[in-house]
């Protein structure tokens, strides 16, 4: 009880913003942490790129005009929860520095912690559950991140884990920073 009751002093409102390129673990990382959250009774929502294109963002395609409003759209969506209290969990592959500038600036910097999986394109490949890359390579997926179009690497993430890291201990060293920011 002790804990829960630090827990929830320590507690405030943020976005935890999960990027990497396609099949890093960012969906994983984000069920994985949500759960984590809610273990600690810290409300949470995650906020999923791919539920976002499935309905509210189902009108833009993935040019970088549409990824631009996909990712505005996703922060005013988070800002949304953010007022009701709620962490939310973003994972967006988000590949340009610009754009991830912008949702840090939509929900304020200060509510703002990024997260970067930094996983090799071998290893997202090895990964792949839709297929995705092999369908890029055959040219059939245009402006696919990491094959025809660039992925930008966070200069200065909050966090950072690479290559085969371990998703439950991604998720608490996640809620041991966002604890003690």
């Amino acid at each position: 009880m002790a804990k829960v009751v630090q827990d929830l002093i320590n507690y405030r409102p943020c976005l935890i913003w999960i990027t990497g390129m396609s099949a890093s673990g960012k969906t994983t990382l984000a069920n994985n942490l949500c759960s984590e959250l809610s273990q600690h009774e810290i409300p949470t929502y995650l906020l999923d790129g791919d539920k976002l294109r499935a309905g509210i963002n189902s009108d833009l395609g993935f040019s970088e005009l549409d990824r631009r409003e996909n990712l505005r759209r996703a922060a005013y969506v988070a800002k949304l929860f953010l007022e009701k209290n709620f962490v939310v969990v973003g994972s967006f592959i988000s590949p340009l520095h610009l754009d991830r500038e912008v949702v840090k600036s939509i929900v304020g910097p200060s509510n703002y912690i990024e997260i970067f999986l930094d996983v090799s394109i071998d290893i997202c490949r090895q990964r792949d559950p839709k297929g995705l890359y092999l369908k890029a390579d055959k040219g059939l997926i245009a402006n696919f991140t990491g094959i025809s179009q660039v992925y930008e690497k966070p200069v200065n993430p909050n966090l950072l884990f690479s290559g085969e890291f371990d998703v439950n201990l991604a998720s608490k060293e996640i809620l041991e920073y966002y604890l003690g920011h």
